[in-house]
């Protein structure tokens, strides 16, 4: 049973609720019209049979501030070691997976250097921690049987097994160094669109995964994964030409939810629009200020739109090179323009 999302096995007393001595007052509401049922209007916006709503705002409390304090060491921990740490959500056949083998791929290519590791959450196998491996990547498979999410400890364990780290510890001692080396670690979490959204695992930023064979309704059946994510993916969209999916709706309700959040469109499979995941993921790790003396963070909240930015301005650069092409000197304003950054004289 997870206390904080509410779900428990099968129990007589969940169909009692609304006749039950044990109901706290405005816990379920009821539409009056349609007769539907709200078990999330209380102050624990939670509801668990035999349960007080300060009983279960308390528990969430507890257990959530000791999983949160194990999140803080490993944010400090994947911060010493150069480690950029992402939560990738989902529900269940979104293509997580996928995507994480499309991206070590491309990286390759494009960045043999970094070091990619992969933490996968399921409730049973290591069938997606075995696909990853096969591409080369280190992964550890943490299954969590009835357990619906990662949780902070978990992760710890995890990477504390990855790559080398496990000898780091030989004999009590604590013997790996911290360099200003640049890694990512690509946690994939169980398939759940519901329990991940609250738990904190020391990530930098969760990235939500949306197929488009999900339907565009998602972010606002379920809000809360949404409003926790920085970036939402529109994976699958290979597939559109045959669905009958939204994607101005679904982007329209993300950012109803979550205002603030970046939305990619991509194909894990085909490929199609790889490239922008790829810079978005470089900018997270600040990448491109790497050959820097200094460390310089890029905040999340404007990846996507400089890339799109820098690609604008080398249009406009482009298209201003060709007018000059075509123009006589004399037809340039008398104190130059500006080309790629330089002044050219008229």
């Amino acid at each position: 049973m997870c206390v904080v999302c509410g779900c428990s096995e099968n129990n007589p007393a969940n169909g009692q609720h609304l006749n039950s001595d044990q109901v706290e007052p405005g816990v379920v509401t009821v539409d009056p019209v349609r007769g539907d049922l709200h078990f999330g209007a209380g102050a624990a916006r939670v509801s668990v049979p035999g349960m007080s709503q300060a009983r279960a705002i308390k528990l969430e409390t507890d257990i959530l501030g000791a999983n949160n304090r194990v999140a803080m060491q490993n944010r400090a921990h994947f911060k010493s070691h150069g480690v950029t740490a992402l939560n990738l959500v989902s529900s269940p056949g979104s293509g997580k997976t996928t995507l994480l083998c499309a991206t070590i791929e491309a990286f390759k290519s494009r960045l043999s250097s970094l070091p990619i590791s992969v933490i996968e959450g399921d409730q049973q196998t290591s069938f997606d921690a075995d696909r990853i491996r096969a591409t080369g990547a280190p992964a550890i498979q943490v299954n969590t049987g009835k357990g619906c999410h990662l949780d902070a400890p978990m992760v710890a364990e995890a990477f504390a097994r990855l790559h080398s780290h496990a000898h780091a510890h030989e004999d009590g001692v604590h013997h790996h160094t911290h360099d200003d080396g640049h890694s990512l670690l690509l946690i994939e979490n169980v398939g759940n669109l519901v329990c991940p959204a609250v738990w904190d695992l020391g990530e930098v930023a969760k990235v939500a995964i949306l197929s488009v064979t999900e339907g565009e309704d998602k972010p606002l059946k379920y809000p809360d994964m949404f409003a926790a994510s920085q970036l939402m993916i529109l994976n699958k969209i290979d597939l559109l030409p045959h669905l009958r999916f939204d994607v101005a709706r679904c982007i329209e309700l993300a950012r109803r939810v979550n205002p603030d959040i970046q939305v990619l469109q991509l194909s894990a499979t085909t490929g199609e629009g790889m490239e922008t995941w790829l810079h978005w993921l470089e900018h997270a790790m600040g990448a491109a200020q790497a050959h820097h003396d200094h460390k310089h963070s890029i905040g999340l909240d404007q990846s996507v739109t400089e890339v799109a930015l820098r690609e604008r301005v080398r249009q406009l650069e482009a298209e201003l090179a060709l007018a000059r092409a075509v123009l006589s000197p004399q037809t340039l304003p008398p104190h130059g323009v500006l080309v790629g950054g330089e002044t050219v004289q008229g």
